[in-house]
């Protein structure tokens, strides 16, 4: 049995999803893109689950929606599950209803049903499900409530095989009928729709009976029919809001409280930048400096006493400082600096679940359009604070072309986690009482360049009008910190794999390459190699690995 698992953004679907699989996922890309591809098998069962693109929609509006619709159109699906966040009804429902066209059987999963319970809004299901025509559990995903519930639904079939109900008027049902007679599909009343709409992705299913069916309604309609047909959505979306869906007074919530203050016109920007100097104060400053210190002390002491049991053994002193010299320093340098960057992904990860990194991509949006940029760069940026290959992967869901390329150019200026060993390693030995406030300023100063660039390209390079940015704002949530620290490790990992092998190969490359075993060359910024080193050469230096990606 394969099932698809879909929903907004924001509606809790990646929860469902893991507490659905447990450890029974994979991860890959969709073809052609670089969007993750998420399988799965529930749990107890043999059940395939996948994992679709937070959409908003089946219209082809972005990378997403295309690859979500597709699926949906193209691949044996058994059965859908569609998860609705129960504090956005409405919106939610209108992806819904386009889901319910598919004709393929459905199961609704109303998430946050415990946040609706403490916002006043109460959800009639037996009315809801009537409606619909379509089984409906009520669930927490986050607490796991229900979701048990929600399995054995799947796992006994006990569920709706929904049958289309009447959407729209009179006239455009009709047309539908009449055009699902002379077309063939799987999904005759979604293709219907399609036609009508004049989706140019399903401009090959058009004959010329369809298209005489569908200019007799633009001729009676004198509108866009994908216009028509959106209002009549959500007409059809209001009635039924009106029947199951009642709700108190609206009160200002935490959310509106905290937004009050960290999205204030004239203070966001300046708590955004005390948030990220404090991100990067604590990670290269005195905190990450203590842990670099601690990590080194112990790798020291393993180092003495490899050194000493492999001389006790009669090996040689080129065999010696291989190992001693080559694997264990090559693996200490990584070891090092671990710490800081658990502690800098650790920060990020946690202000990126609470929801505050969206506000502050949405806030920096009518910034970054002067320079030619979208708040959509923000995300790029961010992930690039960790490493610059999937950030810029990460910009390939950008739509507009022009932002697009502006932001794979400028994503590998932020300092990432490969930059940031050389950046803590020259702070905390030519600035060794302001080492965190150096390696904060290299990150500020990061941004100025980035601004800087952009607003030459536009200037030059990349002219013309950018696209606007529409971003739903999620409440504010307490972090999942289960969810945090798996964020990190697979981060912390990753870097381990990919910069770890390189560092330990080169170590011993150098190691074995040198015979003078006598001068060791410990205080590396105390060799004659390094003597032209100051203060203000060091900075400079530390620029130059900034920018030199």
């Amino acid at each position: 049995m394969r099932i698809a698992l879909i929903g907004n953004q924001n509606s809790g679907k990646t929860t469902l999803f893991n507490v659905l699989t447990g450890t029974n996922q994979k991860v890959g890309n969709w073809p052609g893109v670089t969007i993750e591809r998420k399988l799965g098998v529930i749990r107890g069962t043999d059940f395939e689950i996948v994992d679709l693109p937070g959409v908003y929609s089946l219209s082809p509006y972005s990378v997403e929606e295309e690859i979500s619709r597709k699926f949906l159109f193209e691949e044996d699906v058994d059965l859908i599950l569609n998860i609705v966040d129960s504090t956005s009804m409405e919106r939610s429902l209108y992806l819904t209803t386009q889901l319910l066209e598919l004709g393929i059987p459905m199961i609704i999963a109303l998430n946050m049903m415990d946040i609706a319970d403490k916002r006043g809004i109460h959800i009639d299901l037996k009315t809801l499900e009537k409606r619909l025509d379509t089984t409906i559990v009520s669930i927490s995903a986050l607490k796991k409530t229900n979701v048990f519930n929600l399995i054995q639904y799947i796992k006994m079939g006990d569920y709706r095989k929904n049958y289309y109900h009447h959407v729209y008027d009179h006239e455009l049902e009709s047309a539908i009928e009449s055009i699902k007679e002379i077309t063939t599909s799987k999904h005759p009343q979604f293709l219907a729709v399609k036609l009508i709409e004049d989706d140019p992705v399903f401009a090959e299913y058009h004959t010329d009976s369809t298209k005489k069916i569908v200019d007799h309604l633009k001729q009676s309609y004198m509108r866009d029919m994908e216009q028509i047909i959106a209002d009549e959505r959500y007409r059809y979306i209001e009635n039924i809001r009106d029947e199951a869906v009642s709700a108190r007074n609206e009160q200002m919530t935490w959310t509106d409280r905290i937004d009050n203050v960290l999205l204030h016109r004239f203070f966001a920007i300046p708590i955004f930048m005390i948030v990220m100097f404090g991100i990067y104060y604590l990670a290269a400053g005195p905190v990450g400096a203590y842990t670099v210190g601690l990590v080194g002390k112990y790798v020291s002491l393993f180092s003495d006493w490899t050194r000493n049991l492999l001389e006790g053994f009669g090996a040689s002193p080129w065999s010696v400082s291989l190992v001693v010299d080559g694997m264990i320093a090559g693996v200490g340098a990584i070891l090092n600096f671990l710490p800081q960057l658990v502690i800098l992904f650790l920060l990020i990860s946690f202000l990126e679940t609470t929801g505050y990194m969206s506000r502050i991509a949405f806030f920096l949006d009518r910034i970054f359009q002067k320079v030619g940029l979208s708040g959509k760069s923000l995300i790029p940026f961010i992930i690039g604070s960790g490493c610059s290959v999937p950030a810029i992967m990460s910009a390939r869901t950008i739509n507009d072309e022009t932002e697009r390329r502006m932001t794979i150019m400028l994503t590998p200026f932020i300092p990432c986690s490969a930059k940031l060993p050389i950046i803590t390693l020259f702070a905390g030995y030519f600035f060794k009482e302001n080492s965190g406030l150096v390696s904060a300023s290299l990150y500020f100063f990061a941004i100025g360049v980035i601004f800087l660039s952009a607003l030459i390209m536009k200037k030059f390079w990349f002219k013309g009008k950018h696209s606007s940015f529409i971003l739903e704002l999620p409440e504010y949530k307490i972090p999942n910190f289960k969810f945090i620290m798996y964020d990190v490790f697979e981060k912390v990992k990753a870097f381990i794999q990919q910069a770890g092998s390189i560092i330990l190969l080169a170590s011993m490359s150098i190691i074995s390459g040198y015979s003078d075993t006598t001068s060791e060359g410990v205080i590396i910024f105390g060799s004659s190699i390094f003597s032209f080193f100051t203060p203000a050469s060091a900075y400079a230096f530390m620029v130059f690995n900034l920018f030199s990606a």
